[in-house]
């Protein structure tokens, strides 16, 4: 129901704009101009709801799954690139020029003033390349933090100019209604930017943590251990992930997104499975106990919490057994007594963590690129294994959580509902999207 509720409060503020420039704007013009504002101005609002749809707000990604949240953003951002680049081409033969904003026949739609015309070339050329560069990050090996830091200026600069040329160059945006409306939303998008880049951050600085472990748990997976500092600490269920942000400013861009590993029930200290794929994952292995922390969370609804499934199926691959490890560590300290299976997948097995904590479980080890002396299941975690492991009640009663490398995900989910798994029993959670 909340899912539902936000769709519909997502839909009457992106298009709450076009009804109201249909209501204020005048007489109607031909068809392929009535068609350029529309999308102009859809474009124009759906983008200004990107900003709410970030990710960081836990009203909206808690609520919904933050892998939809996330999904749905780029969705909408791709489809109001679309519109906002069909908008000027669908113009010609409109007239131009004449008296500012607007003539007394409400029939000028194109200005040929260059300074209002200027603002929406500029973001016609910068929104393209705000979406294809977060599209391509990775194929650009851009530094997260710089991408992030380019994707916040871009997105903030790409709204004020949509704010000018609309409310300047336009039919509907120049009536006084309407500037107040466009002057509202832009005003909550970038009150969003605030407080995710000013607010949050101040807020941090009054809640820091402490580095209190860093153990090495294979050659390229470290387990860091904070604990609050002169607070109650982070008030999170078994599954979720935080940002993390060590030995730097809370106004620093260098903080990522790591699941928790440890239970809410072991105490107030977190623990955060972290292995060495990028710039800040590297420097892992050189943090010092007692350097100073923060941490903004808990996000995610990768929680099994409250749930009436009789067994509780865990998938992983590679280090997305942290949060499935906190989930079993939550249940163990609670005394739930429900069954567990746990297939974890590698591929070597000297990327097995935990392996002595796992060997009271009953787990299954798979390895893509097994040793000769192996005697566990080899290859990927498929379809033929996942049937192997579960029987046919398994499948229809108990609860499947999993979480690690896309492609694997989609084949088990995939396999699941196939073989009669309801949807709603199957929870993941993807940190990568195209």
């Amino acid at each position: 129901m909340k899912s539902l509720f936000l769709i519909v409060v997502y839909l009457v503020v992106v298009t709450l704009p076009l009804i109201l420039s249909a209501w204020v704007g005048g007489p109607p013009r031909q068809f392929h101009q009535e068609l350029a504002s529309g999308l102009g101005i859809l474009a124009f609002s759906m983008i200004l709801m990107e900003f709410i749809l970030s990710g960081r707000f836990k009203a909206i990604s808690n609520g919904v799954v933050m892998d939809v949240t996330m999904r749905f953003h780029q969705i909408m951002a791709r489809t109001a690139l679309v519109f906002a680049l069909l908008h000027p081409f669908l113009y010609q033969g409109t007239p131009s020029g004449g008296h500012r904003p607007w003539d007394p026949t409400r029939e000028l739609t194109i200005t040929s003033d260059f300074s209002v015309l200027s603002t929406g070339i500029a973001a016609f050329l910068l929104l393209p390349s705000l979406v294809l560069l977060a599209i391509g990050r990775t194929q650009l090996d851009f530094r997260y933090e710089t991408w992030r830091l380019l994707h916040g200026i871009g997105a903030l600069l790409i709204a004020v100019l949509l704010f000018h040329h609309t409310v300047y160059a336009g039919r509907y945006g120049s009536q006084p209604v309407m500037t107040w409306v466009w002057l509202a939303m832009t005003g909550v998008a970038v009150g969003s930017l605030l407080t995710v880049y000013l607010f949050v951050p101040l807020l941090q600085k009054t809640r820091p943590w402490r580095v209190t472990s860093v153990v090495q748990l294979t050659p390229k997976q470290w387990e860091v251990t904070v604990k609050p500092d002169g607070h109650r600490g982070l008030d999170y269920t078994a599954g979720q992930f935080a940002w993390l942000n060590v030995g730097h400013s809370t106004f620093s861009m260098k903080e990522n997104p790591f699941s928790i590993c440890s239970a809410p029930a072991a105490g107030p200290e977190l623990s955060f499975m972290i292995k060495e794929l990028g710039d800040f994952t590297r420097t892992v292995r050189q943090m010092k106990t007692g350097t100073v922390a923060y941490v903004d969370g808990p996000y995610g609804n990768l929680s099994v919490d409250g749930r009436a499934e009789p067994g509780v199926a865990l998938i992983a691959g590679g280090v997305g057994l942290a949060p499935l490890l906190g989930i079993l560590r939550q249940m163990r300290l609670n005394g739930d007594l429900r069954k567990v299976k746990l297939i974890y997948g590698n591929r070597v097995i000297d990327q097995i963590a935990y392996g002595e904590e796992l060997a009271a479980e009953d787990v299954v080890y798979v390895l893509s690129e097994p040793p000769e002396t192996w005697h566990g299941e080899t290859g990927f975690i498929d379809a033929a294994l996942i049937d192997r492991v579960f029987s046919e009640k398994e499948f229809s009663e108990w609860v499947f959580v999993m979480c690690g490398p896309a492609i694997m995900m989609d084949i088990v989910e995939d396999h699941l509902i196939k073989r009669g798994t309801p949807s709603h029993r199957i929870l993941s959670e993807r940190f990568n999207y195209d």
